[in-house]
């Protein structure tokens, strides 16, 4: 056991006080694990959007103050009674997606899917599975946790069925990568989509996650990989990892989805991924979706109260509508592997991370970067 085990643990943390305001740093006590909770030390932490989408205020779960970060690299300090999957010393991924493993559980004993509801209610509320926080400030007013991560700080409390044990070789400032975005975008290809060789896709948005698309459909075997996005300037990398084909919306006449299936092909490609959570994307997506047999996957989380609409028509004529989470891959089971697979030259991510910072408290530094629209991903070291 750790010489802190059982006992609170005073850190550094950058705290989202209020929807669109900077996040502040403050000297925060994060209490020891409960049963079955560990406590882990976070040594790195990537810049995700959906941590923005939270701070903008547009997520409805969103809930201030609290401690937002969920893509990071993590070292156990102490774990709670009860644990027994991970130790004092191991390195994990901390998993928004959790995956309890009882043979009860429908969802985690189906292959079908990977959304294990075991902690999901408290999750949404902001709390731990017993319905409290670990965190207070000097103050000692609560602070709420974030997607059951909360990594944008120097300590947080997970769900032992929220953390991914992976090799301890492995970098954490990289590794942490696999814990939202990358995963998903290569898991909407693999798992959800199951993209076959010689497919034709189409992927809008070239974020992170878009890349991670192209990436995955370039291992799949995919011949036809068009990148669709309104800066140009990401198509270089796109190439590099495996883009065949480019359009920008901006500089078609009429809507893209119409360039796309009627001029670059005669009935669409095979396969779509929507990866910029705007529900008129969506919407383009499928509709150039191979008539007959084409499936798009929406990726992209849009912001509150908005809805997705197309013609019926556009199904009937046999176009599937599908959706990811985490793209589809079990957490604890999966994230290993992909570590695994990264740390054998398999499934490089280097070229994912343009930022780095070291310090917690240059969170807001990674935050500026992302909005610059040159970033993919911000790793924050944080010792």
């Amino acid at each position: 056991m750790s010489d802190t085990a059982g006992k609170p643990i005073t850190c550094k943390a950058m705290v989202a006080r209020a929807a669109k305001s900077p996040l502040v740093e403050e000297t925060i006590t994060v209490a020891p694990p409960k049963a079955g909770e560990v406590r882990v030390k976070v040594m790195a932490n990537a810049l995700c959007h959906t941590d923005i989408y939270t701070l903008d205020g547009l997520d409805p779960e969103g809930l201030f103050p609290s401690i937002l970060g969920h893509e990071a690299g993590c070292i156990v300090e102490s774990v709670g009674e009860g644990v027994t999957s991970v130790a004092v010393g191991d390195h994990v991924i901390p998993a928004y997606t959790p995956q309890c493993c009882q043979p009860s559980c429908i969802f985690c004993q189906s292959p079908k899917t990977n959304l294990c509801p075991a902690i999901r209610s408290t999750q949404g509320q902001g709390v731990m599975p017993d319905g409290t926080t670990r965190f207070t400030d000097k103050d000692g007013k609560e602070i709420f946790h974030f997607m059951g991560c909360s990594t944008m700080s120097e300590y947080t409390v997970l769900a032992e069925i929220s953390c991914a044990k992976i090799n301890k070789d492995a970098p954490l400032e990289k590794m942490c990568l696999f814990g939202c975005g990358i995963s998903t975008g290569l898991g909407a290809v693999w798992n959800t989509c199951q993209v076959e060789v010689n497919s034709s896709v189409a992927v809008f948005g070239l974020g992170a996650v878009g890349l991670a698309v192209i990436q995955g459909a370039k291992a799949a075997g995919a011949s036809k990989i068009i990148g669709v996005d309104v800066n140009s300037g990401k198509f270089d990398l796109a190439k590099q990892l495996g883009a065949t084909d480019f359009v920008n919306p901006k500089e078609v006449e009429g809507p893209v989805q119409k360039y796309i299936a009627g001029t670059m092909t005669k009935w669409g490609v095979d396969y779509t991924f929507d990866c910029t959570g705007n529900t008129e994307v969506m919407r383009s997506a499928l509709e150039c979706a191979h008539r007959g047999w084409g499936v798009s996957c929406v990726i992209g989380v849009a912001a509150s109260g908005h809805e997705i609409s197309t013609r019926p028509f556009q199904l009937v004529t046999g176009r599937v509508w599908k959706g990811t989470a985490f793209g589809g891959f079990k957490s604890r089971r999966d994230i290993p592997m992909l570590v695994d697979k990264c740390m054998s030259g398999e499934l490089p991510v280097d070229h994912f991370i343009t930022h780095n910072f070291e310090g917690v408290g240059k969170t807001n530094e990674a935050i500026d970067a992302l909005h610059s629209g040159k970033c993919l991903r911000a790793v924050v070291k944080h010792f």
